[in-house]
């Protein structure tokens, strides 16, 4: 560990110390991730019956959308001059590669699980591994896709079954047949009865669409539920899936109804463009698994003594989406972080890291690096996430909150400034989490790069107590004070008129040192000078 300070300080250093920055970022990240996988067999609390494990699966059960399946339904209800349906679905499983082949599949809008679809569940969970494929290899992945879908080249994947989805079949319309009593003689059929809807077994009662609410208590803020914005929300039944995402307050509701019970799923995608961690095996998003629900719809709501995964990945969901509505708000002066920002959440960790690797940084700015091969360089970006953001000691949702808020204001200023400026502020803050014993990345004054840290700092700790401020009103004050950096600087500026609409713009590549700044905002705004000036002399270093 005692070589890990001594991390190259240069983009022109040998290849050999640019790897051992990749070892020593993959040690760290592994380590915690490692420790934090052990952490997800603590027993859950309430009555929710959430559950991190992996998934123990039962004995396959006979697909009732089948092509065999529905047409020996429709036959049972149409009568025998009725042809067999034809195919509008192949149920298939994709094995990828790496990262890359997964990016192409989802890139083509295919929804994947990692688990068949055509089995008992006999215990929920949040992942699957298939006993075939060797640990740290990609699982198999489970889709339903059109008949006319365009299979990529060189990902491995196997036909399971052909699939008949009346919603996917335009010649249903108006053709005088009751589908849903047939998918309901095709659930009785294959045995499968049991999962009806009590009031659709008769045919009384038809289908459900499923909707609800996912909310969660902020009781800083309020003593309502508030909602989990923007998350999206995926139930199915067999092969029939149906995603949406919630409002801003929190509702969803489904485009496709179910004679069935459902099983629910929280994928933590937003609509805004992020998403949350990695789910145990190379997935790019984190899930919590809400399991078999009635098809009418599913009310969640999460406080601090919920399961303590899904009320952390809810309550940054919130950050995430709230900072990105008060960028747009601002018309862009509040910059947005850029689009697939990838967050990993760290419950044992007391510290955030803005790496910004999938979107570039290292890969692109180290001279060793740059001659890789364009389509590795992708590979490895993707392998890469944007943020670490750390937990430990953070109870309450607005303790959450801030620092997400923290992490999603570095994303935004990223967008302001070069991948070099960011490299360079980032190789400071590795080096220094590194050599304190992964507990401190902001170092002490001096050392190379801390005027970069500097700013960095001082302008996302400002943002997050603006933000925090307009959330909270009166509860919470500046944040990051007792570091060396001084964020007081822009708040002094704030409470005497140059809000976060005009003090956000200015952090740009040219500004690496608060002398920077300081000329800078004096050429901006010459009729603040004497508020600038005071501003400085008060609080810098």
């Amino acid at each position: 560990m005692d070589n890990y300070p001594h991390l190259c300080k240069d983009k022109n250093d040998t290849t050999m110390r640019n790897i051992q920055i990749l070892f020593a970022t993959a040690l760290v990240l592994a380590s915690c991730n490692g420790r934090e996988y052990q952490n997800w067999n603590i027993p859950v609390m309430g009555e929710e019956g959430f559950s991190h494990d992996q998934i123990v699966l039962g004995e396959q059960l006979p697909d009732p959308y089948s092509v065999d399946n529905m047409t020996k339904a429709l036959a049972a209800v149409a009568g025998s001059g009725r042809v067999a349906v034809e195919p509008t679905d192949f149920y298939v499983r994709f094995l990828p590669r790496d990262e890359a082949q997964m990016q192409v599949l989802i890139d083509q809008g295919v929804e994947l699980i990692d688990h068949p679809l055509d089995y008992r569940i006999v215990r929920e969970g949040d992942w699957y591994h298939d006993p075939s494929v060797p640990e740290g290899e990609i699982t198999w992945q489970y889709a339903v896709v059109p008949v006319d879908f365009d299979f990529p080249r060189n990902i491995r994947y196997e036909r399971l079954d052909e699939c008949y989805l009346p919603d996917h079949a335009p010649s249903t319309k108006g053709d005088g047949i009751d589908w849903e009593a047939v998918e309901r003689e095709a659930y009785r059929l294959t045995g499968n009865g049991s999962m009806l809807l009590p009031a659709t077994r008769d045919g009384s009662s038809s289908a459900a669409m499923p909707k609800g609410r996912i909310g969660i208590i902020d009781p800083d803020s309020d003593s309502e539920p508030i909602g989990v914005k923007g998350v999206k929300v995926c139930c199915n039944s067999f092969v029939k899936f149906s995603v949406c995402y919630t409002d801003d307050e929190g509702y969803y509701r489904m485009s496709k109804s179910f004679s069935s019970s459902v099983r629910y799923r929280l994928v933590f995608q937003n609509i805004k463009g992020f998403s949350q961690g990695i789910n145990y095996i190379l997935l790019p998003l984190s899930i919590s698994t809400l399991g078999e629900q009635p098809a009418s719809g599913l009310d969640v709501t999460v406080d601090c003594y919920s399961e303590r995964k899904l009320f952390i990945r809810c309550v940054v969901n919130n950050a995430g989406y709230d900072y990105i509505a008060a960028s747009r708000a601002s018309s862009g002066a509040i910059p947005a972080p850029p689009r697939d920002l990838r967050v990993w959440n760290f419950e044992l960790l007391d510290c955030e890291l803005s790496t910004m690797m999938h979107h570039g940084v290292l890969i692109e700015t180290m001279a060793s690096l740059v001659d890789v091969p364009k389509t590795y360089q992708a590979l490895m970006k993707l392998c890469q996430g944007d943020i670490v953001l750390g937990h430990s000691g953070a109870e309450t949702y607005a303790d959450v909150y801030a620092r997400a808020l923290h992490i999603f204001a570095h994303a935004g200023h990223f967008t302001r400034v070069d991948k070099d400026w960011w490299w360079t502020y980032f190789e400071y803050c590795l080096r220094s989490f590194v050599s304190s014993g992964f507990e401190n990345s902001y170092g002490v004054p001096g050392d190379a790069g801390c005027e970069y840290a500097e700013i960095a700092e001082m302008y996302a700790y400002y943002c997050q107590s603006e933000l925090m401020k307009r959330r909270y009103p009166g509860s919470y004050g500046l944040a990051g004070t007792e570091y060396w950096f001084c964020p007081q600087i822009l708040m002094y500026l704030d409470d005497r008129g140059l809000g976060i609409e005009e003090l956000a713009p200015l952090f740009t590549s040219d500004v690496v040192s608060t002398e920077v700044l300081h000329d800078k905002l004096l050429s901006y705004y010459p009729q603040f000078k004497t508020v600038i000036n005071e501003a400085f002399a008060r609080y810098d270093r």
